[in-house]
């Protein structure tokens, strides 16, 4: 090989991947709500990345109330310090009672932990978690190494790749 990925470790996620895992984690938080059936007020998906996961999520369980709140806390694939650029409708969130935060990936848990101090009854879901930042999610689905780079669908482009041994 000639050129290693920037990261010890990759885990390339396939559009039909992400899919069933987010599945899987509206299976795992169906009638788990606060709501007397057990349903949830709304979604709000972080941005970017909980977006898909957050469509697919409120399908699965009939929530037609979805918001975003925008967190920047990555440059590229470098972690950078977390900044807050837009927050859902505060009349909507109020506490976070009733309401499901889903997020693609919990990483070193420093995202997670600025929206639950401004939502903290907030239920905190995502599909993916690292070590680090488990504390920080109530619910999440496949758990991988510290080191692992997770490459999701919409950050890839198929593209023809050298075979191993060369030409």
């Amino acid at each position: 090989m000639t050129d290693r990925l920037p990261h010890e470790k990759g885990f390339h996620i396939s559009w039909d991947q992400i899919h069933r895992d987010s599945r899987a984690l509206a299976w795992r938080l169906d009638k788990r709500g606060p709501g007397p059936d057990g349903g949830w007020k709304a979604i709000v998906a972080i941005t970017r990345g909980g977006m898909a996961p957050a469509m697919i999520i409120a399908r699965e369980l009939d929530i037609r109330t979805v918001d975003t709140i925008s967190i920047k806390s990555y440059d590229n694939q470098t972690q950078s310090d977390t900044q807050v650029l837009n927050t859902p409708d505060p009349d909507l969130m109020g506490d976070g009672t009733g309401i499901l935060v889903i997020d693609d990936l919990v990483d070193s848990g420093k995202t997670l932990e600025v929206v639950r101090a401004m939502y903290p009854k907030a239920h905190f879901a995502t599909v993916y978690a690292k070590p680090k930042g488990e504390p920080m999610v109530d619910t999440f689905i496949t758990g991988v190494s510290q080191d692992t780079w997770i490459f999701f669908p919409w950050d890839m482009a198929l593209q023809y790749v050298e075979p191993y041994r060369g030409t």
